[in-house]
């Protein structure tokens, strides 16, 4: 069926890791930065801090999109949580990236005096052993959900953004860690603290691209994204099977949470079927849809004559 969003408790071990990873990396980093005066240790903690605030917020939307349906939400809370990955891209690109290129900026226009750099290199080497870990934890959730799709059409199709946004956040970690311990070994080898500025930069730079990938696909999930094509084409062929439905003019779906989708269905039914029979089977085709695909939340059959349904190529 393609990228399968993860279940909730897998879902919570990733960004739980995240967090508590992330949350000890900054306070490390922040000591470093006081101590030797490094511009791109200081921005690493930045990020370190943003990115904690992230896994909180993703832990929060998932709270909160787990609320039952209700007269103004009919169809759940589920994409609070598309709201919630969509601020964290926000957060990343504004406080992640913009507080690393201008505090790059400062330490290139007032290079600080360069300090023994061992500090530096202890939490860095710590940091990136707390980051991989929590980026290989997210790497065996999203490899598992993610079947035999590409890594890119994986996260396309993925309706979770939890599981990709920590994948992403963790890559990003890693490779600011390797721009920063470049940074400050370059300043010192070459005796310019500048560079250590300029590698804070480049970390902004790499948090920004990060920040526009994650926003670009938080916007789809918040516009309404359809469901994998794999389940549009089951639930086509189970109506087309049935003997009283001449056409199946359209399946359209909406993921309202990460794994519940409402469908639409038009379909043309036999011009002898009574309109008491008719209904009983709708009953039965909504029965047997929700047993066979349980993430069909809400199901909506309409009778509608194939020439009526002028969308019907279009959207089918």
């Amino acid at each position: 069926m393609g990228a399968s969003p993860a279940s909730g408790w897998r879902a919570d071990i990733v960004l739980y890791a995240a967090l508590l990873a992330n949350l000890g990396i900054a306070v490390a980093k922040f000591i470093a930065a006081a101590i030797t005066g490094s511009s791109s240790m200081l921005t690493e903690g930045v990020h370190s801090m943003v990115d904690t605030g992230n896994q909180g917020l993703l832990l929060y939307g998932q709270y909160r999109a787990k609320r039952p349906a209700d007269a103004e939400h009919p169809f759940g809370y589920g994409r609070e949580l598309y709201f919630w990955a969509f601020v964290v891209a926000i957060l990343i690109f504004g406080l992640g990236s913009g507080v690393s290129v201008y505090e790059g900026w400062l330490h290139i226009a007032d290079p600080e005096p360069l300090h023994d750099p061992l500090v530096n290199y202890v939490v860095l080497g710590v940091a990136f052993l707390l980051e991989g870990t929590s980026w290989t934890i997210a790497m065996r959730e999203f490899a598992a959900a993610k079947d035999d799709a590409s890594w890119w059409q994986a996260v396309r199709n993925s309706k979770d953004p939890a599981t990709f946004i920590v994948l992403f956040e963790d890559s990003a970690a890693l490779a600011g860690l390797i721009v920063a311990a470049t940074g400050v070994w370059a300043s010192h080898a070459w005796g310019d603290p500048r560079i250590d500025g300029w590698a804070s930069i480049v970390i902004g730079v790499i948090l920004a691209g990060v920040a526009a990938l994650l926003a670009r696909e938080a916007k789809g999930l918040l516009i309404g994204e359809r469901a994998n094509p794999a389940l549009i084409r089951e639930v086509r062929a189970m109506l087309e099977a049935e003997p009283c439905i001449t056409a199946v003019n359209h399946v359209r779906t909406i993921h309202t949470a990460p794994d519940r989708v409402f469908v639409a269905i038009s379909a043309d039914f036999a011009d002898t079927l009574p309109m008491g029979e008719a209904e009983s089977l709708i009953e039965r085709i909504e029965a047997r849809l929700k047993a066979k695909l349980p993430q069909l939340s809400s199901i909506y059959i309409r009778p509608e004559k194939r020439e009526d349904a002028l969308d019907a190529v279009a959207m089918g």
